[in-house]
């Protein structure tokens, strides 16, 4: 099995000093019953939806070689969020959206596709708002294209290890403890153990 792991800062686990990320932990689980595993940590810090657009087909084609079984997962949309220096979102909602059209449609006709929700920021409440609103709305664009979503914004919010570690940092990025809640509830999700075969 090829799995590779699209997205941005959470996706490659900016704030590990373990450099696991939530990533990490649970490929180290998938590879308890898949050992032939080789999953791609495609996460850069700082990619909107656009940017993961422009460049997720062809980063995934490059690792999905013939005769495997493929897998991809995303993760993004607390970037499109985030406060562009002037008080509004880096992209607005209708564009993120049209993005996450976009690649959910070619995803889940290229393989088994996952898209988990945006991350809370924290720090910046206005972020943490554009992102409650923009989550439900990811849903729903994953649910046209039978990709199975988790939501993650209000449980990480909520969740103690996350906020301490996040605020222990750099107001955004959780440690190891933070990154493990997550991992733990992506593994516990059904889609997720059936998507990891």
């Amino acid at each position: 099995m090829r799995a590779c792991f699209i997205g941005d800062s959470f996706t490659h686990g900016v704030g590990d000093a373990a450099g696991l990320g939530w990533r990490g932990r649970v490929v180290a689980r998938m590879q308890a019953g898949v050992p032939d595993l080789t999953a791609y940590d495609l996460g850069i810090r700082r990619d909107t939806s656009g940017d993961i657009r422009r460049r997720w087909e062809a980063e995934a084609l490059a690792r999905l070689a013939a005769g495997f079984r493929h897998r991809l997962v995303f993760s993004f949309g607390t970037n499109d969020c985030a406060d562009d220096g002037t008080g509004a979102a880096r992209v607005p909602m209708a564009e993120s959206l049209g993005h996450a059209d976009a690649i959910l449609a070619r995803a889940a006709r290229m393989a088994p596709t996952l898209l988990i929700g945006p991350p809370p920021v924290l720090d910046d409440p206005a972020a943490d708002a554009r992102i409650a609103r923009l989550e439900p709305e990811l849903a729903t664009v994953a649910g046209r294209h039978g990709v199975p979503f988790l939501p993650v914004f209000e449980a990480l919010r909520q969740d103690a290890a996350w906020r301490q570690s996040a605020a222990a940092g750099d107001g955004t990025h959780p440690d190891g403890a933070g990154y493990a809640a997550l991992a733990a509830r992506i593994w516990d999700w059904p889609a997720f153990r059936h998507w990891a075969g």
